[in-house]
């Protein structure tokens, strides 16, 4: 089995009815936060994890996001004739090999959209990457992740700490001994209400699993009933595997909600030194 994380799965094939009427005619992951697309975010984020393959589960509809990292040779040769710079494009283009994608043909959720990625992570640890949440910090999250798996191994989660009314709204986990930034995971809850959350602490967008949760997941696609939810699934190889939850340093931006996307803009923009200046002059104007 491998030592380090060299694979990262992006769920990309949700329908993004938060951000219609824009998601209606191209992905979700390609609405532009300033003047990169979300799944740029994401995907920059990776590669300065150490990430070698991004694996995309997509949909109908879908294919932009993986032509939006191929090399566009007639924009090249046009921008190469007018004496443009190329610099801008760089983080566009994927190196040969580096993305793959696979089609999950029904929208069944995050648990089934990882499964569609099990022959291509093989017998590999793998990251999860979920687009929506833009993670703002340096080192990036799954860097931190990255290096904080180095030490621990076996499954590990993003968390942040939730207000306790919105503890129905996110993964809960059982907390157990703390060392810094790192909790040991002892349970996990789906969207729990605060009168029985076991703590405020809530997965967020960012995960290093070993790869066997595919067997999990693969056995609840396969049994009667219901599915099983991708936390459902972690739980299982809690007390099998070690399990920890790091404690981010990072602001996280829900791009998939409409007041989270502007303020992402906004708050990624002010980062920006050929943005910054006048869009503080533009906000200091207004009478609010």
């Amino acid at each position: 089995m491998a030592n380090r994380v060299r694979k990262a799965v992006f769920p990309v094939a949700g329908l993004g009815t938060r951000l219609l009427p824009a998601s209606k005619s191209i992905p979700k992951e390609m609405v532009t936060i300033v003047d990169r697309p979300l799944i740029q975010y994401a995907v920059d984020e990776a590669r300065e994890a150490g990430i070698e393959q991004m694996i995309f589960v997509t949909g109908r509809g879908k294919s932009a996001l993986v032509d939006y990292f191929d090399h566009p040779f007639e924009l090249e040769t046009t921008m190469r004739e007018k004496g443009k710079s190329l610099d801008v494009l760089e983080p566009s283009n994927a190196r040969f090999g580096e993305i793959v994608s696979v089609r999950q043909q029904q929208p069944l959720g995050l648990r089934h959209a990882v499964w569609c990625a099990r022959d291509i992570v093989g017998e590999e640890p793998f990251a999860v990457l979920l687009p929506d949440d833009l993670m703002a910090g340096k080192p990036g999250a799954l860097k931190q992740m990255v290096d904080a798996w180095a030490q621990v191994g076996g499954n590990l989660i993003a968390t942040e700490e939730v207000p306790a009314d919105k503890t129905a709204s996110y993964g809960i986990i059982t907390p157990g001994e703390t060392e810094g930034d790192l909790t040991e995971v002892r349970g996990l809850v789906e969207k729990p209400s605060p009168e029985v959350a076991p703590s405020r602490l809530g997965v967020i967008g960012r995960y290093i699993l070993q790869p066997e949760v595919m067997r999990v997941l693969d056995a609840g696609e396969k049994g009667a009933g219901g599915e099983i939810q991708l936390t459902d699934a972690m739980a299982r190889l809690i007390g099998e595997q070690p399990f920890h939850a790091l404690k981010v340093n990072a602001v996280r931006h829900d791009c998939g909600d409409k007041v989270g996307f502007v303020i992402a803009n906004l708050a990624m923009a002010l980062e920006r030194e050929d943005v910054a200046p006048k869009l503080r002059q533009y906000i200091s104007s207004l009478r609010v």
